[in-house]
């Protein structure tokens, strides 16, 4: 009776993978209609101990994961750094470096046994706020949305009625590598201006920096800002809160989603919501600005989340 009852769960349930650079963490979903966590569990990526050690250390997650759920996976949906080639299938883009280069998804399929999908963990994180999180609270007939993701680093996913949109590179949702404002100066991935260099934590932090001589986070910056008594930190919020503007026009120019979510510790910042809207409009090709710009509902998890549902 207890096999019996296991096939159905075995032939619905989502399984997931979020290969951060120092944590790599699986989950299996009871199903795509109903998200109930039947297990999940975190190890330790050790991305030092190279290529070979991080594909081991995957596996490991999915043979613990199967011995408490009592069944093997069909299929694993796993979101990566950087993103996958369609045309090479090789690994690109990574911040976890020795990826690069590697057939991952070919390479896992083999050692799992079982059909791997991937895509960025910027589209992980804005499939599963599409799917399981705040856009059908919000919007719940969103056909079109866009994750962004601004923290230490600038980029995005875009999801098209429930899928990812990956691209004919792979490098669909791109957004923080456009160019924004020259001061940005050079960005790691070769070009220059790229919104990353204007509008991330670590270049909003710098900004202040350069312009004070005194470190300070943006958390502390934003605070001093409202506080009304450090004029270097509003003139970095207000570079913030511009050049956000200018970034998220763009997006809405081209695409005009149904709803845009903002992750990352950036996103944190209460003004993008309630002043952004208003940088925004200047810069768009209409004379109001109506698309919703959502808080995430999933926090960290939305990832492993999101990577369940690249099979569901």
């Amino acid at each position: 009776m207890a096999s019996k009852k296991q096939k159905p769960v075995a032939a619905t349930a989502l399984w997931g993978i979020d290969l951060g650079g120092t944590k790599i963490e699986g989950v299996v979903l009871e199903s795509a209609a109903n998200p109930l966590i039947l297990a999940r569990l975190r190890l330790p990526t050790e991305a030092v101990k190279g290529y070979q050690h991080i594909l081991g250390q995957i596996r490991l997650v999915i043979e613990q994961l199967q011995a408490e759920v009592g069944f093997a996976p069909l299929e694993i949906g796993v979101g990566t750094p950087g993103t996958r080639d369609p045309n090479s299938g090789l690994q690109k883009n990574s911040n976890t470096i020795c990826l690069n280069g590697h057939d991952l998804q070919a390479d896992l399929s083999s050692i799992l046994g079982v059909p791997t999908k991937l895509a960025n963990d910027a589209n992980c994180f804005a499939l599963a706020e599409d799917r399981m999180g705040i856009v059908p609270d919000v919007v719940p007939n969103a056909k079109l949305t866009f994750g962004i993701i601004m923290g230490t680093g600038v980029g995005g996913g875009l999801v098209m009625n429930g899928q990812v949109w990956n691209g004919g590179h792979g490098i669909g949702g791109e957004w923080g590598h456009n160019f924004l404002d020259e001061s940005g100066g050079p960005c790691y991935c070769g070009l220059t201006g790229c919104i990353e260099t204007v509008i991330s934590g670590p270049s909003l932090e710098r900004y202040y920096r350069e312009l004070s001589g005194k470190a300070k986070s943006l958390a502390n910056i934003v605070k001093d800002h409202e506080a009304g008594h450090d004029r270097i930190a509003t003139k970095t919020v207000e570079r913030l809160l511009v050049n956000f503007g200018k970034a998220v026009a763009s997006l809405v120019n081209i695409l005009d989603p149904d709803a845009l979510v903002i992750g990352g510790g950036v996103g944190n910042i209460d003004l993008l919501y309630t002043e952004g809207p208003k940088y925004i409009v200047q810069h768009l090709f209409n004379n109001e600005f109506n698309t919703p710009l959502l808080k995430p509902k999933l926090g960290d998890s939305a990832g492993v989340f999101g990577a369940a549902y690249l099979v569901g």
